[in-house]
């Protein structure tokens, strides 16, 4: 069968005829350029580029494409410092620029993992907003050659008990646990936060994880004038057009075009899976040069990225461009975020094998123009040319240096220190009852509380190579069967700290995610990142944002860990109200035999507990603080990272040395709340009637601090029988703190001296709030 005849039998390709292009004409009228959201410095820019006043199609372009999503035109000044400040390293295969970071893992086998957000689409269509965003970051790792094996996201919402909140989080989990459950892709971890200032604007940040031999790596550069252009996947509709841009509502005049089109894209997971086997069919067929996923600002976004990354030219119709709605107009079918959809680069010899494997997944697939070797992007319409630009020019777009001001209440945050509220519970009678309590409150918080009726919602093992999953540090997925090579990856993020001091806080959010990866056994290797912050307009915004970024540079070269890639999103806050600077970080780590991998609970009874690193008395930013007292101040705890690298190597040796049953890193909550975890987790996952195994530890005289406070750079762990001396000489020979303060067994969280909690009670306490909310 030819390309053509696939083409009319409704499979496959449909090839482009030979129409000559006409001259571009505009009407002579006003353009919404601000309501595209342009500037009208911006809006006077096109037209210097181009040397004339721009079609509505090209106006489209240049919107979307030099929207804050797509051309990261007031970050990417600072973004630079992720390359300028990079670690030494051989294992980084692709970076920052392409669709997804790639990282060598060994045994000829690469990784590919990006995060993303979808905030603003999930608060106007929860289920729809989250769905496809979990869609979209599957797509980018698909570009990339790698097969998709797993998702886990980094969820934030208002208060716990808001309505709003009761809105947006089941449809939210909805949509992540439909679209995931349906690929078949397991969700192996994540995080789920509340903070009265994601009210109205909720954080929705997807990741995904794919796998590919070295050799199977794919790039996003048009090249090879006369190579075929096409269009695969799901027909273009009239949803999410102008998302990119932040628009809903602009009216381009002709064409056809409405007034007002739907800004939330509709995901299709089933066409999804057939374009995932499809692509990688493709790429094993050896008939893709380059491909590139379709998400924010679809064909103007994909067009012009892979032209001006291959130096050279595109010539589409856009006539030919499958629609689900014909009333859609170029500037339209142009802007549109329709998902499920790919574009490839074909040789032309190799149409009729690439129309054969789609038709073989019922993926439709149309040629829809060529390569050229012209460097202009050109695209045409019923005969006329509508878009003639320099591709470069909209994939680059303007580049802002944005005023920075430190925030005024800053140094007023800063001093507003808790230590009074700690030395005044740390303190007078009824310690052990107020310890007692304090412990219940954290764990019944919804910072605390189990999550379990989220994460339930989620397929973790489906796939059959998920090793270990929520609740435990990080996830574990097996990589080789045979060999048992496998990752690790956690997320972390902390927008208290970041409030009261963004650089020290991003930093803080690295260390936690490193030390994650680090107990669960594996040794950290790359981070990419999702950067969620206000108005870049906002001079106070833009300083938080440089110091994260800033801080976040500089951790990755302190810990020798690139940032392979990630994503900013901007315009978080409600009215003038901006959401707490919350960058989210992401850490890959890599596993010689994941069946060394260590559990976040205690296994077995008899055990000894030991807590390694240092403690001080730091609570600024803490969660006693903030769930006792409603009270965010001071400094947040002071991070080191050299510390942290030598806490990695501990955990990391000690479990390829099978010295330890499990590990768990302080965080949130500090040991009391660690404590709580490893007795409620166990080694098989969470207990869910109170038979967990309990433990029996001496904090010495100031259990308040032992308890409470946020020290980073400590771990606790369980040491196997028989071990407790050769672990201890690891620790040693890192420099790394080791103390032992009790042992694993029974039936109750005892601290002695002071009080205990039957592990029954812990679960309750833990099991509650979530539940009876959403439950």
């Amino acid at each position: 069968m030819t390309a053509s005849a696939a083409g009319e039998a409704g499979h496959g390709l449909v090839t482009a005829p030979d129409t000559v292009a006409l001259a571009a004409r505009t009407p002579d009228r006003a353009q919404p350029h601000a309501e595209l959201g342009l500037t009208d410095a911006e809006y006077a820019s096109v037209g210097g580029l181009l040397g004339r006043r721009p079609t509505d199609s090209e106006l489209a372009i240049y919107s979307v494409m030099w929207s804050e999503h797509c051309s990261y035109k007031s970050s990417r000044v600072h973004l630079r410092q992720f390359a300028e400040k990079a670690p030494p390293t051989t294992s980084l295969l692709a970076g920052i620029g392409d669709n997804a970071g790639v990282v060598d893992i060994g045994q000829g086998y690469a990784v590919t993992f990006k995060i993303e957000s979808h905030n603003h689409p999930s608060y106007v269509e929860p289920f729809q907003g989250a769905a496809t965003g979990v869609g979209g970051i599957v797509r980018d790792i698909l570009a990339m050659g790698a097969r998709p094996v797993a998702v886990m996201d980094a969820l934030r919402f208002g208060a716990v008990d808001a309505p709003d909140t009761r809105r947006v989080l089941p449809g939210v989990v909805g949509g992540i646990s439909f679209y995931g459950n349906c690929l078949g892709l397991p969700n192996i971890g994540g995080e789920l936060a509340f903070d009265p200032c994601y009210s109205g604007n909720p954080l929705v940040n997807a990741l995904c994880v794919g796998v590919l031999r070295h050799q199977d790596l794919k790039l996003a550069a048009a090249r090879g004038p006369g190579n075929q252009v096409v269009l695969l996947g799901s027909p273009t509709g009239p949803d999410g057009i102008g998302g990119a841009s932040v628009l809903a509502s602009a009216s381009f005049g002709g064409g056809g075009e409405t007034a007002k089109r739907p800004n939330v894209q509709v995901g299709d997971p089933f066409m999804e899976k057939l374009l995932i086997e499809c692509c990688l069919e493709l790429y094993a067929a050896g008939v893709v040069v380059a491909i590139q996923d379709l998400g924010a600002a679809g064909i103007a976004c994909a067009t012009s990225e892979l032209a001006a990354a291959g130096g050279t030219g595109m010539a589409v119709t856009l006539d030919l461009v499958p629609l689900r709605d014909p009333s859609l107009g170029p500037a339209e079918i142009l802007m549109s975020e329709s998902q499920e959809r790919m574009m490839a680069i074909v040789e032309p010899g190799a149409l009729e094998k690439f129309a054969e494997i789609c038709a073989r997944w019922d993926v439709p697939a149309t040629v829809i123009g060529e390569v050229t070797g012209t460097g202009r992007l050109i695209a045409t319409w019923r005969g006329e040319v509508v878009v003639d630009i320099p591709p470069e020019s909209a994939a680059e777009g303007p580049l802002y240096q944005r005023p920075l001001r430190r925030p005024a209440g800053q140094d007023g945050r800063l001093a507003d220190d808790p230590a009074p509220l700690a030395d005044a519970a740390r303190s007078g009678p009824g310690l052990a009852d107020r310890l007692r309590a304090d412990l219940l409150a954290l764990l019944g918080s919804p910072a605390g509380a189990d999550k379990a009726w989220v994460t339930e919602q989620y397929d973790s093992y489906v796939r059959g190579n998920t090793v270990q999953a929520t609740p435990h540090d990080a996830g574990v997925l097996r990589i080789d069967e045979e060999t048992f090579l496998g990752i690790a990856l956690a997320t972390d993020g902390n927008g208290r700290f970041c409030l009261l001091d963004p650089y020290a806080g991003t930093q803080l959010a690295l260390a936690e995610a490193y030390r994650n990866v680090a107990a669960s056994g594996a040794r950290p290797l790359a981070v990419t990142n999702c950067l969620n912050f206000g108005s870049p307009e906002d001079p106070e915004v833009m300083w938080q944002f440089a110091e994260a970024v800033r801080g976040l540079a500089d951790g990755c070269l302190a810990l020798g860990v690139p940032v392979t890639g990630g994503n900013v999103s901007f315009y978080n806050q409600t009215q003038d109200e901006a959401i707490q600077p919350t960058p989210v970080i992401g850490v890959l780590g890599v596993f010689a035999d994941v069946r060394r991998r260590l559990a976040s609970g205690f296994g077995a009874p008899g055990e000894q507990i030991m807590l390694l690193g240092t403690t001080a008395p730091e609570f600024g930013g803490s969660l006693w603080a903030s769930v006792v007292h409603c009270h965010l101040g001071g400094r947040p705890p002071a991070v080191d990272l050299a510390a942290e690298r030598r806490l990695a190597e501990v955990l990391a040796g000690a479990a390829e040395a099978g010295l330890l049953s499990a590990a768990h890193d302080l965080s949130d909550g500090g040991l009391g709340v660690a404590l709580a975890e490893c007795c409620l987790t166990g080694a098989d996952g969470p207990a869910r009637s109170g038979d967990g195994i309990g433990c029996t530890v001496d904090l010495g005289t100031d259990p308040f601090t032992a308890l409470f406070s946020e020290s980073p750079g400590r771990a606790l762990v369980a040491v196997r029988d028989g071990q407790r001396e050769a672990f201890a000489r690891l620790c040693a020979e890192h420099g790394v703190p080791a103390q032992p303060i009790g042992f694993t067994g029974g039936d109750e969280l005892a601290v002695a001296g002071a009080f205990s909690v039957p592990v029954g009670e812990l679960a309750a306490a833990r099991r509650g709030t979530l539940g009876e909310l959403f439950g």
